[in-house]
């Protein structure tokens, strides 16, 4: 049985996967953690995510429920994210991390202390998004420099940072293939007279409104032809479901900071 504490429980993402854990049978949740002074602190973890008494309190300190575990999943802000990863590297857990949002200093911090564990870290955790991501890197260098390039993002208005981390990932994938560097060609929506498009520019656009739980789309336009490759998360679910599957592998990985294509196309 592979145990499991949540960081970010009370958020949108933890509630979905402690409802989505409650279903696994290899699994269970052991700890639920939320920040200091939030109003759920000492709540049941179950009753939050609005499935009933689980038996699992939320508490503000990792170090209270982490002996227990085998693995932590992980989504709540950058900072806190490193004060967690710190005091996971000192100990033989594994953590999955869905955080977004860093900046590079925060994001070096991170590969260090990875480096010293086991740690599956993505912008995104929908299965779909990553096979997505493999697929991109054939297209865009089967199709090279002919084609013009747009990224879309488009979620929910509570979302604080934008563009998404996966739109970055998406974007960061065919500039790698292409040979191209985003700080140059990158463009990040547009105003006013611009101009014509240089052609190796990539540009990158957000939508935020309602409910909308994730939707990317990349686009490639030639004269005569477009081609899109789109991906729509229906619920959180989708993100959660591949937070578990992660949490499933790394549990064996060996250390390192490792990426869910590694989860969906590598075994141990």
């Amino acid at each position: 049985m592979i145990r499991v504490v949540i960081i970010g429980v009370c958020g949108r993402m933890g509630r979905c996967i402690t409802r989505c854990i409650t279903q696994q049978t290899d699994m269970r949740l052991v700890g639920a953690i939320q920040y200091p002074s939030h109003p759920h602190i000492g709540s049941d973890a179950g009753v939050v995510a609005g499935i009933g008494d689980i038996g699992v309190a939320i508490a503000d300190e990792l170090d209270d429920v982490l002996e227990d575990a085998d693995v932590v999943i992980e989504f709540s802000k950058p900072k806190a994210t490193l004060g967690y990863l710190r005091q996971i590297v000192n100990t033989d857990k594994a953590i999955v991390i869905g955080t977004t949002g860093f900046i590079d200093d925060e994001l070096a911090t991170l590969k260090e202390l990875a480096s010293q564990t086991r740690c599956v870290m993505a912008p995104n955790m929908s299965l779909g998004v990553n096979v997505m991501i493999q697929a991109l890197d054939l297209i865009a260098k089967a199709l090279g420099d002919d084609y013009n390039i747009e990224v879309i993002e488009a979620h929910h208005n509570h979302k604080a940072d934008s563009p998404s981390g996966t739109a970055f990932r998406l974007t960061e994938t065919v500039t790698t293939a292409l040979g191209r560097d985003l700080d140059e060609v990158g463009i990040y929506g547009r105003h006013g007279i611009v101009g014509a498009r240089p052609k190796k520019q990539i540009g990158v656009h957000a939508v935020r409104g309602g409910d909308i739980a994730g939707d990317h789309t990349v686009l490639f336009a030639t004269e005569g032809e477009q081609l899109s490759v789109i991906h729509r998360a229906h619920s959180p679910e989708a993100f959660a479901k591949g937070a578990i599957r992660a949490a499933r592998w790394v549990v064996d990985a060996p250390k390192g900071l490792h990426d869910v294509s590694e989860v969906l196309f590598h075994k141990h």
